[in-house]
C-alpha cells in the first residue's frame, strides 16, 4: 500500500514543528481548508496565532519553494500586498520536521473580493498590474511553465491510463485531441505572447480584501504564464457581463502596466487546460484519504459523463470569437 504523504502529521507534531521555529504554542490548533498541502492555524502564547503550511512531499523541490518565497518578498518590496513567510532566527523561510518541508506565515484577516463589484475589479486590475510589472523583470529559474504538455497532454494521458471508464475512452480521446489541438493553435496565434511570473491561481479564494484593497495569498501555484492567467478567473456571468468586468480589470491594470489585448483570446483555452488539469489533479491525489472524503462525487460513472459534457461545451466556447473590449 502506498504510504500517505501526511500520515505522520498529528496535532502534536504540528505543534512541535512550530515550536522548533522558536515559538511557544498555546496548544490551540485548527486545520484550515487545504487539500494539496496541509495548513493549520496555531495559537501562540501572548501573541497572534500563526499559519503553518506543510508542503506535499515530492511536489516541489526545495529550490522551487524558495523561489516562490523570494518572489513574494520581491513583490512586497515593490509595494504589492502579499502575505510573505516569516523568517526564522537564522534567516530562513523554509524549515523541516518529520520529513516534511514547512513554512510559517502571519495570520491575516480579510474577506473575498466582490467580483460583481466593478470598483473591486478595477482595484484588482491595478494591483495585478503592479504584480505583473514585478513578474516581468526576470523569469523563474526553477518553477514550471503553464504549458499544453503538462496541463493538457499529461493530464489526459494519466486519466486514460488509470481512471477513465472503458466505455468512455473513445469519446474522451477524440474530444481531448480536438481541444488540445485548438488550444495549441490559439497560443501560436497570439502576437507577441510572453510568459511572465504569475500568481498562477488567482481566484477569489486566494485574495483577502481588506482596507479597500486586495492582499494576495498562497503562491503555491506560481509559475511562468501569460498575464491573462491571473485575470480570467475573476470573470463570471454571460458574455456581456464578462466583457464589462474585463474592461474594468484591464483599465485598472494599465494604470501600472501594459496589457497585450491579444491575450484575451486565451481565456477559454486556459479555462479548458484548467479543467483537464483539475480532473487529473483529483485522480493523482486519490490515494490521499482527504480526497475521497471531500470529493465523493469524483471517479463515478456520472462524474465522467458530466466531465465529458463540460468539455464538449468548452469545444463550442473555443470556437466562439474572443471577448472584445
Amino acid at each position: 500500500m502506498t504510504k500517505q504523504p501526511f500520515a505522520n502529521l498529528t496535532p502534536d507534531s504540528v505543534l512541535q514543528a512550530v515550536e522548533s521555529r522558536g515559538y511557544l504554542t498555546s496548544g490551540h490548533i485548527m486545520a484550515l481548508n487545504s487539500y494539496e498541502n496541509r495548513v493549520y492555524q496555531v495559537g501562540i502564547e501572548d501573541a497572534e496565532p500563526v499559519i503553518v503550511k506543510f508542503y506535499r512531499p515530492q511536489r516541489w523541490s526545495v529550490d522551487q519553494v524558495l523561489e516562490e518565497h523570494a518572489f513574494c518578498f520581491e513583490l512586497l518590496e515593490n509595494e504589492v500586498s502579499v502575505v510573505t513567510p516569516l523568517i526564522d532566527s537564522e534567516g530562513h523561510t523554509l524549515s523541516y520536521f518529520g520529513g516534511l518541508m514547512f513554512a510559517v506565515f502571519p495570520r491575516r484577516g480579510g474577506r473575498a473580493p466582490e467580483l460583481d463589484n466593478l470598483e473591486h475589479l478595477y482595484t484588482m486590475g491595478q494591483h495585478l498590474g503592479r504584480l505583473h510589472a514585478t513578474g516581468r523583470v526576470k523569469a523563474f529559474q526553477y518553477r514550471p511553465v503553464l504549458d499544453v504538455q503538462h496541463f493538457g497532454y499529461d493530464s489526459v494521458n494519466f486519466l486514460q491510463e488509470h481512471f477513465l471508464p472503458e466505455s468512455l475512452q473513445e469519446a474522451y480521446s477524440t474530444l481531448a485531441s480536438d481541444l488540445l489541438r485548438r488550444i495549441e493553435t490559439a497560443l501560436v496565434n497570439v502576437d507577441s505572447l510572453k510568459w511572465i511570473r504569475c500568481h498562477g491561481d488567482c481566484h477569489a479564494g486566494n485574495v483577502l480584501w481588506r482596507d479597500d484593497k486586495p492582499h494576495f495569498v498562497d503562491f503555491d501555484d506560481a509559475r511562468m504564464a501569460p498575464a491573462i492567467q491571473d485575470l480570467w478567473m475573476l470573470l463570471s456571468g454571460d458574455r456581456q457581463q464578462k466583457t464589462v468586468q474585463l474592461n474594468e480589470i484591464i483599465e485598472g491594470y494599465e494604470m501600472f502596466n501594459d496589457f497585450n489585448l491579444a491575450e484575451i483570446a486565451l481565456i477559454e483555452p486556459l479555462r479548458t487546460l484548467r479543467m483537464l488539469h483539475y480532473a487529473a489533479w483529483l485522480a493523482r491525489r486519490w490515494n490521499d484519504p482527504a480526497f475521497p472524503m471531500h470529493f465523493p462525487w469524483f471517479n463515478t460513472e456520472r462524474y465522467w459523463g458530466e466531465h465529458i459534457l463540460q468539455l464538449r461545451e468548452q469545444l463550442y466556447a473555443l470556437e466562439e470569437p474572443a471577448l472584445v473590449l
